[in-house]
């Protein structure tokens, strides 16, 4: 009998290579899998179950992770405001975690061999699969055709060309991964440092023109109310978001940053729905925290991001951060309203009875209600001592 090995599955190009190649040069019994993090719509899953068929896999299996995404790493991302050097908003890097936690599992249950993922050796993919593969089932070995070969876009097309493959590879003149969290984009010029995605390169076209005033309310810092509308399922609440966002174009960008392995990398995305709650989400918490809360926040969550991006999600440090941003969401409870506009947004303002605002000690700018100016001559007076001192020891380095 054939050795089974299992395929981290998309439909595209790379993963589509590896079905045929797997199966006609190393003799195995190819089984695929693809892990919805939800980006996939029902038609969208049949075509790609159709094209693995197609492609002459023994069996081919749909794993929906996307209330697991959303539970364990999706609100953690918004509780801590995550975005990768203030930019990006971890669509891919979280998502690839829980599609090769779905795939390992499905791997040792059918008692596959192999497991396969059509990575390059160029990115930060090869690590995120790769690294959970080898922790959570060391027995299974890896294979990695594309990576291995070092294979360029057009050979693969002609491989697959001479199998007897006929699709429209016209359509593959740019990667894309969509998920729940947003969609990377990546081109011959995101390849480049100067060059921009042209419009027809982002799956969402724009829709709207005009503006309209979007309401998002938050619960102990979920979102759970899109427009008047509360949604059960706080995936759902995401889709409604994205789907208003994404018909303004709101939400592209490039983003440049620094690989897993070393090199630069650069990838164009849109994520609208991640972008809208994200700074929905900050701008309350500025309202309804602390000044030390927001601090600590800000320096621990970014840690939190970038061990996500770096595979590190098995880390058991990253279940401590968890613990400490959900600890913080207690009084993160509000209305939060936003003016969309083509290709961009203005946050307005926020209504929650947790708004430190609204005390009864002073009115920014304007009232002092708890203390007087001796108090406030005090105050400075003590605070300044330390420069004082400074100063005084070493007189004229304070003088810019």
């Amino acid at each position: 009998m054939k050795e089974k090995v299992v395929i981290a599955y998309s439909g595209g190009l790379d993963t589509s290579y590896c079905v045929k190649y797997l199966a006609n040069e190393k003799n195995l019994d190819v089984y695929s899998a693809i892990a919805n993090t939800g980006g996939f719509s029902e038609e969208e899953l049949r075509d790609i179950e159709e094209k693995a068929y197609a492609l002459g896999v023994s069996k081919h299996i749909t794993l929906d992770v996307t209330a697991t995404y959303y539970q364990k790493c999706i609100r953690y991302m918004v509780f801590g405001n995550v975005l990768k050097n203030n930019t990006y908003p971890l669509s891919v890097s979280s998502e690839r975690i829980f599609q090769a936690l779905a795939i390992v599992k499905y791997a040792r249950e059918v008692g596959a061999k192999y497991i396969a993922h059509g990575s390059t050796g160029a990115g930060n993919d090869q690590v995120r699969f790769d690294l959970t593969f080898q922790i959570l089932a060391p027995e299974i070995e890896i294979l990695t055709p594309i990576r291995d070969q070092v294979l360029t876009r057009e050979a693969e097309i002609n491989y697959l060309k001479a199998a007897g493959v006929e699709r429209d590879w016209t359509k593959m003149a740019y990667s894309i991964n969509k998920g729940l969290w947003g969609t990377s984009i990546g081109g011959k010029e995101t390849l480049t440092s100067d060059q921009a995605l042209p419009a027809s390169a982002y799956p969402s076209q724009p829709l709207k023109e005009g503006s309209e005033r979007l309401e998002l309310v938050f619960e102990k810092g979920e979102l759970t109310t899109v427009n008047g509308k509360t949604y059960a399922d706080r995936v759902d609440a995401i889709r409604a978001v994205e789907a208003v966002g994404s018909a303004y174009a709101i939400g592209r960008d490039i983003h440049v940053g620094d690989t897993i392995i070393g090199i630069k990398g650069r990838v164009g995305f849109e994520a609208a729905a991640p972008l809208l709650i994200l700074k929905a989400h900050h701008l309350l918490e500025k309202h309804t925290l602390t000044k030390w809360q927001m601090y600590w926040k800000e320096q621990i969550a970014n840690w939190y991001g970038m061990m996500l991006h770096e595979a590190m999600y098995l880390e058991p440090t990253l279940r401590d951060i968890e613990a400490f941003l959900e600890s913080t969401q207690q009084n993160v409870s509000g209305k939060v309203f936003i003016d969309l506009f083509p290709r961009h947004f203005q946050l307005a303002g926020v209504a929650t009875p947790h708004d430190l605002m609204k005390s009864d000690f002073g009115e920014y700018g304007e009232v002092n209600k708890a203390w007087n100016g001796d108090d406030v001559k005090g105050f400075t007076k003590i605070i300044s001592n330390s420069l004082k001192i400074f100063n005084n020891v070493n007189k004229g380095q304070l003088d810019i």
